[in-house]
């Protein structure tokens, strides 16, 4: 599943790809809001997420190098 996920960001482009990335932190935000005010089902979410910002920001260095 990963590798999907890298495939899909790798084909954006480095102004989609940012936005990606910052819709992912938007989630990360709001799930831990969620956290804090009531029950979040899957905190698997959160490794997730912080996973994906990870790959968003290491395609974006690599298209700059």
């Amino acid at each position: 599943m990963a590798r999907k996920r890298v495939e899909e960001l790798a084909t954006l482009d480095t102004q989609n790809l940012k936005d990606k990335v910052e819709e992912y932190r938007r989630e990360l935000f709001g799930l831990r809001l969620n956290a804090v005010a009531s029950h979040v089902k899957d905190y698997s979410q959160f490794k997730k997420l912080r996973k994906n910002i990870a790959r968003g920001l290491t395609l974006l260095t690599q298209k700059h190098s």
